[in-house]
């Protein structure tokens, strides 16, 4: 269940990072046996759409206009790809539990990723953190999902 926490903290930093992680354990065979929808994730487009969202999501952070990952519509997406990443990580049996306990970390890890974004963004500049966020949440996202059980 720890994997499915740790990338619901994950998707508290970015909502679509976690279906281009699990994507990726799809294709490569990290995800526990039965793991939902795991056929569809591995499937070269879906993949390849997963990636690129996630690409999407991290370029259009940089830009002024960017909303803040708390507003009501990030809260959403972040609360659905935590769940599915959640229960995907989540061993047989456990889903439920694994969708929910990514859930909660998501949101969260929302609110404080958001403060301290905030507050790096005034002494360093917004796409100067928003890199290091990124290569982190991605990096991290990869480690939770590749790492087999």
């Amino acid at each position: 269940m720890i994997r499915s926490i740790l990338m619901g903290l994950v998707a508290g930093q970015r909502g679509m990072t976690p279906l281009a992680a699990i994507a990726a354990a799809a294709r490569r065979g990290t995800l526990p046996a039965g793991a939902p929808l795991q056929g569809l994730m591995a499937h070269p487009v879906i993949a390849g759409g997963a990636v690129a969202l996630a690409a999407v999501e991290m370029a259009g952070d940089k830009m002024k206009t960017a909303p803040d990952r708390i507003v009501p519509i990030g809260l959403v997406v972040r609360s659905i790809t935590s769940a599915y990443a959640g229960a995907a990580l989540a061993p047989r049996g456990q889903r439920a539990a694994g969708a929910a306990l990514a859930v909660v970390a998501a949101l969260g890890a929302s609110y404080v990723g958001w403060r301290l974004r905030c507050a790096a963004m005034g002494k360093y500049g917004q796409t100067p953190t928003g890199a290091v966020e990124d290569a982190a949440v991605l990096g991290s996202g990869l480690a939770v999902a590749l790492t087999p059980r």
